[in-house]
């Protein structure tokens, strides 16, 4: 022991002990910039990864198309709902879908929106109707689901507004009837790769099945307006609008069209010689499709060209009708030469200024022949235009052309008669000459389309409600009155 400091280490000792604590310090402060290091890393690669799982749900949203229907046109509000479906059934307008707590989807858990999503029920028990594309919605992924939710929640902007409610008649407007039409029609079923098939294939089949949801107007429906899968797109009324065959049939549907030619559809809405989008197409095309990468638009079409070909009564394909024709540039200020006189002077004053008097079309407006909305043994879709007129926005570019119904200047509208008129003079001149237009086939576009069966029947749900309800009170008092009935020897 040293006698001076009471210890037992030797004075030389104090030095190298000295020094080991200062090394020991040194150690600790590395340790701990090491540790803060570590931590900081963990929290950009957290951060990282809920940025990347964002971005997923954005790229998703997009791809499902959630803001065509949630967004209503004109108001600058994202999401915010109030958007009017035309449906066969009424207008449903669609809700707010912004993480706003008092009027959106603030306050759902992931297992709220997920039900939502996939089996059409709120977080309040209401069931949603099925203008809602829950019935594909059904198949996406639990991962997906996830990052659509982090989308929502942490990206979009809340906005606090209550849009229009939906008020369908009766009985339609007896949202729980719709737990009995799930259990129906309603499969859960998750998509499941198919294991013969390529990735690639997959991946078209995952985002036309259940994101893109392309059977919800491209399939017919039965009755009850579910869709009949035996037919699958096959090729459906859509309101006013037809939405064709998109099957690998060569004839009726697009097993003519060449993988190139169905991605520059779906990137711009048009296909040189095929088609052009309209009506609800074009809002897929503007929304949606042309925000996709080449990857899953080549993807998509691979799955379409190797899709179950279904046939129809067309005898050729639709974009093979037609020729140029030199009768407007012949006859123009030559009265009475023509058996459709008025149908070819709205065509003249109207139509061949844009379309040309050939039916050639330009860079902005369409040819009217080689052309599937005038190659159609269902004219639909021309008359729809017509009526409705066609918007599309496609990256800087718009495609626009006026329609000449309920929406026009008065000084532009075409009564029905007119519009069968001139719809009948570029079939006959530009398209399929078979098909034809008359003022009634007008009048029910003009009114949404033609009736479901189950819409038709609609206004005697409740004389029959009622009637059901009489029988069964009276046959309730009758039992009764049979059971107070005095027993008799």
């Amino acid at each position: 022991m040293h006698l001076l400091t009471g210890t037992s280490q030797h004075p030389l000792a104090a030095p190298r002990h000295a020094h080991y604590i200062k090394r020991l310090r040194s150690a600790a402060l590395c340790l701990c910039a090491l540790v803060s290091i570590t931590s900081a890393a963990s929290a950009q690669d957290q951060s990282a990864t809920q940025a990347d799982l964002i971005a997923k749900g954005r790229y998703l949203a997009t791809a499902a198309d959630c803001a065509a229907c949630h967004t209503a046109p004109h108001s600058g509000q994202p999401f915010a709902g109030g958007y009017a479906i035309e449906s066969p059934l009424g207008k449903i307008f669609s809700t707010n879908i912004t993480p706003s707590k008092a009027d959106g989807i603030g306050s759902y858990s992931e297992e709220d929106f997920a039900r939502a999503v996939r089996d059409g029920i709120a977080k309040d028990g209401s069931h949603l109707y099925p203008a809602m594309p829950y019935t594909a919605y059904a198949k996406l992924s639990d991962e997906d689901m996830s990052a659509l939710y982090a989308y929502f929640m942490q990206e979009v902007k809340p906005v606090d507004h209550a849009p229009e409610k939906t008020e369908l008649p009766f009985p339609f407007s007896i949202r729980a009837s719709m737990s009995v039409w799930n259990l129906l029609f309603l499969s859960k079923d998750r998509f499941q790769p198919d294991a013969s098939k390529s990735a690639e294939w997959n991946r078209g089949a995952y985002l036309a099945e259940a994101l893109e949801h392309c059977s919800t107007c491209h399939t017919p429906r039965n009755t009850f307006m579910a869709e009949n899968h035996s037919k699958a797109l096959s090729g459906g009324a859509l309101g006013a609008w037809y939405a064709p065959n998109i099957t690998s049939d060569p004839v009726n549907g697009i097993g003519g069209w060449s993988q190139d030619e169905i991605v520059q559809y779906l990137k711009t809405g048009r296909a040189a010689g095929k088609a052009q989008a309209a009506g609800p197409m074009a809002e897929a095309v503007e929304n949606s499709l042309q925000h996709l990468n080449d990857t899953d638009l080549n993807a998509l079409a691979v799955y379409l060209k190797e899709t179950k070909p279904i046939s129809g009564s067309e005898a050729k394909p639709r974009y093979e009708f037609g020729q140029p024709s030199v009768t407007e540039a012949a006859l123009r200020g030559l009265p009475g030469q023509q058996p459709n006189e008025n149908g070819f002077h709205i065509f003249s004053g109207t139509c061949a200024a844009c379309h040309q008097p050939d039916g050639g079309g330009n860079k902005h407006y369409p040819s009217l022949f080689h052309n599937t909305a005038t190659g159609a043994d269902t004219p639909a879709n021309l008359v729809a235009t017509v009526l409705f007129g066609l918007s599309r926005t496609v990256g800087d570019e718009t495609i626009f052309m006026p329609g000449f119904g309920p929406n026009a200047p008065f000084t532009d509208r075409l009564s029905d008669q007119d519009i069968a008129d001139v719809s009948n003079y570029v079939l006959t001149q530009y398209g399929n000459p078979a098909a034809k237009v008359t003022a009634a086939d007008v009048a029910e576009l003009r009114q949404g389309g033609p009736e479901s069966l189950i819409v038709k029947l609609a206004p005697f749900a409740a004389p029959a409600a009622g009637i059901g309800g009489l029988i069964v009170i009276l046959a309730i008092v009758w039992m009764v009155r049979r059971r107070q009935r005095p027993a008799t020897a």
